[in-house]
């Protein structure tokens, strides 16, 4: 493209902090959208608005953006809330983009693994089917869908269990004595918030660059690994020596989740696996 694309990152929390700042420093326009704009990356234009009012936000950008990521949160961790921050919050960004007769050249939908129910620590790749079992992942699917029917090109991000500074409580567990069961191994997918932001990164400058992108990328790293491994591990290197005297009951899906095909488009995570993650979060890097 000849000039700097712009973006708007609506419900620009961590991750789409950490992606805008990423990309402002490539020199493109970002604009970010969220409630309390003071919390916003200072080279970031702020557009202070509420996902789920209806009216587009009186700081909606007028000029023409090239891509829209949507990379909101729930707040509330229940079926109405999940379904008003995923799925009305994008109805109304995608109206809004209309309103103001705007055509994206891509629209990314940020999703979650949360999607599969594959168990027994089978892989699972973007063409492995996605029968969500729980209200979080049908709305996923629900949003997903709105976002691929909405007329302009998009691209659905199934992000793993995402950790970084900040979002530390497997560390907190570990230090109070985590206690897992080893058989059957619970596998864990996860990626590290820098590498989300990256990767969301490479996509939008993937298609800026006029490389074709697939409608669905999973976002985990390259070594999805069992539980206890992750736990023991940690002991070690946090030098943990007590446990809990009872295990806990992990009820979540035991899958691993490839990332062969963002890697085939030239993506590779800063931080392969829990250890680089984990280690770079202890020292805080």
């Amino acid at each position: 493209m000849s000039s700097a694309p712009t973006l708007l990152i609506a419900g620009c929390g961590d991750v789409g902090s950490r992606l805008a700042s990423q990309l402002h420093a490539t020199g493109w326009q970002v604009y970010g959208l969220r409630r309390s704009v003071a919390a916003l990356p200072a080279d970031i234009t702020p557009v202070a608005a509420d996902l789920n009012d209806p009216a587009c936000p009186e700081q909606w950008p007028q000029d023409p953006l090239d891509y829209l990521v949507y990379a909101a949160a729930a707040t509330e961790h229940d079926e109405a809330g999940y379904r008003r921050a995923y799925f009305d919050g994008l109805a109304n960004t995608l109206s809004w983009l209309k309103a103001r007769g705007q055509s994206p050249r891509r629209v990314i939908f940020v999703s979650s693994s949360g999607v599969y129910a594959q168990d027994g620590g089978v892989w699972v790749d973007e063409q492995s089917p996605a029968e969500a079992q729980s209200y979080s992942g049908r709305i996923m699917l629900d949003a997903e869908r709105l976002a691929l029917d909405s007329g302009f090109p998009a691209t659905i991000v199934r992000l793993t269990g995402i950790y970084g500074p900040g979002r530390e409580w497997l560390l907190k567990q570990v230090r109070m004595g985590y206690r897992v069961v080893s058989e059957p191994p619970l596998y864990a997918n996860r990626l590290h918030a820098d590498d989300c932001a990256g990767l969301l990164a490479f996509l939008l400058q993937a298609d800026a660059d006029g490389k074709a992108l697939d409608d669905l990328y999973i976002g985990v790293d390259d070594a999805p690994a069992p539980l206890h491994e992750v736990v023991g591990w940690l002991r070690d290197y946090m030098g943990v020596t007590e446990w809990a005297e009872e295990s806990t009951v992990r009820r979540s899906g035991s899958k691993r989740c490839s990332n062969a095909r963002a890697r085939a488009l030239g993506w590779a995570p800063r931080y392969p696996s829990y250890r680089e993650g984990y280690a770079a979060v202890l020292a805080g890097a």
